[in-house]
């Protein structure tokens, strides 16, 4: 049977797989409030890997780029359900709350919650359109995103710094940045707006600080990356293809013969 990922409605998606799936980059624009029914997503980031276990209730940064893969559990297939915070409506709950950020919200924290019987109820509430026994009114599913934004700040109130933190992402350090996040596949637009610049900044500054323009420096670094692992750490180039940004594995030999000079196999 067929993985799959459906989106229910504009802020609600639900993820279905019955045998280990690895997917695609994703570039979080908003926060999201998630919950494995089943299974387990291994999901890997700028700061490491995440694990993200049967039964458990995480909520996901927005503006960062994530990789995962989808592992079933022994005895059911995976499943995903989760929905989108997006700012329009944390404006929204915000003004109508009176609630305002106090100070930054850490960085590194991992934002696990404990599945109790609030959390489980409404994702039990989102079943019915996920199974099309139901169809969702626009007003509902504003009033949906709501009640996940309440059951979040009474799990952990300090998260109204995160959620309501509506400033634009400050200009980062372009050459930490890509050198931690060049393996992920996305546009270059993506990556202009997870380092806090136009897109017409993010060429200028990324040509004065790697004196190139990004496709070709993207193109570059992954294949010395790739150098690294096949000669150092013996790894076959059809493992990490698809993990270094390649879209293809016949587009990497091609590029790594024409980089290098030799094939994969005579290094």
């Amino acid at each position: 049977m067929e993985n799959t990922t459906e989106i229910i409605f504009d802020k609600l998606v639900y993820s279905c797989a019955f045998e280990s799936y690895k997917g695609h980059e994703e570039f979080i624009p908003d926060h999201f409030i998630g919950f494995q029914i089943s299974g387990e997503t291994h999901a890997f980031h700028e700061q490491g890997k995440t694990i993200i276990k049967e039964n458990t209730v995480v909520l996901v940064r927005k503006n960062q780029l994530i990789r995962t893969i989808k592992y079933p559990s022994k005895n059911e297939k995976y499943q995903f359900l989760s929905i989108a915070l997006d700012t329009e409506t944390l404006r929204q709950y915000s003004a109508e709350n009176e609630i305002v950020m106090d100070h930054p919200f850490p960085d590194h924290e991992r934002l696990f919650f404990e599945p109790d019987d609030f959390f489980k109820s409404y994702f039990l509430s989102l079943l019915p359109y996920v199974h099309k026994t139901k169809e969702i009114p626009s007003r509902l599913a504003i009033l949906k995103v709501k009640e996940a934004i309440e059951l979040v700040l009474q799990s952990n109130p300090e998260i109204k710094n995160l959620l309501f933190d509506f400033s634009e992402p400050h200009k980062i350090d372009l050459k930490e940045f890509m050198n931690k996040n060049f393996m992920f596949n996305v546009s270059i637009e993506a990556f202009a707006r997870l380092t806090g610049r136009s897109l017409s900044g993010f060429k200028r500054d990324f040509n004065k600080t790697f004196t190139m323009n990004p496709q070709q420096w993207l193109k570059e670094r992954r294949l010395k990356e790739a150098y690294y692992l096949i000669k150092n750490k013996d790894k076959k180039p059809s493992d990490i293809y698809l993990d270094l940004g390649f879209e293809n594995l016949s587009h990497f030999y091609f590029s790594f013969k024409k980089k290098f000079g030799v094939t994969t196999s005579e290094i």
